[in-house]
């Protein structure tokens, strides 16, 4: 096999891994988990699922860079292409991990026993939790993209 298809394989196996991680978190597990256990809970849980696929990304982005930067099979508008959908997918997992999370596990912890909803945190948790999830959406979107353009 010439080098060129094992790395365009390699690219290919790289985005279909971030890209289905990502589905299978936000519309597979992290809903299953809220629907069967106390919201508290569930947000611990997938909280720490988020936190691994923000590595996953981090990873998935690094080496997909890497990969672009050597591809023979892709012209220079291709090559453009994928590493822009790569570094906005990437963005959109650190503005959730580094930003998002962190400020959210804080108000969690901040509303005690009774839960962020019972708080007076409840609006802002609200408001960055729906941002959370429209970037998460724009990632697994883009992860549609990141496929595609790969092969």
């Amino acid at each position: 096999m010439e080098r060129a298809a094992v790395l365009r394989g390699a690219r290919l196996l790289v985005a279909v891994l971030w890209a289905g991680s990502l589905w299978a978190l936000g519309y597979v597990a992290a809903p299953t988990v809220f629907r069967m256990l106390p919201s508290t809970q569930a947000g611990e849980i997938v909280g720490a699922l988020l936190e691994r696929q923000a590595w996953l990304a981090m990873a998935c982005a690094l080496v997909l860079l890497v990969l672009a930067r050597f591809a023979q099979d892709l012209d220079a508008k291709r090559k453009r292409a994928l590493v822009i959908v790569v570094v906005v997918m990437l963005a959109c997992a650190l503005v959730i991990y580094l930003g998002l999370q962190p400020a959210m596990a804080r108000m969690r912890e901040a509303a005690g026993p009774a839960g962020v909803r019972a708080s007076p945190y409840w609006t802002q948790f609200a408001a960055m939790h729906g941002v959370s999830q429209v970037l998460h959406m724009v990632e697994s979107l883009l992860g549609a993209v990141l496929v595609l353009k790969s092969r």
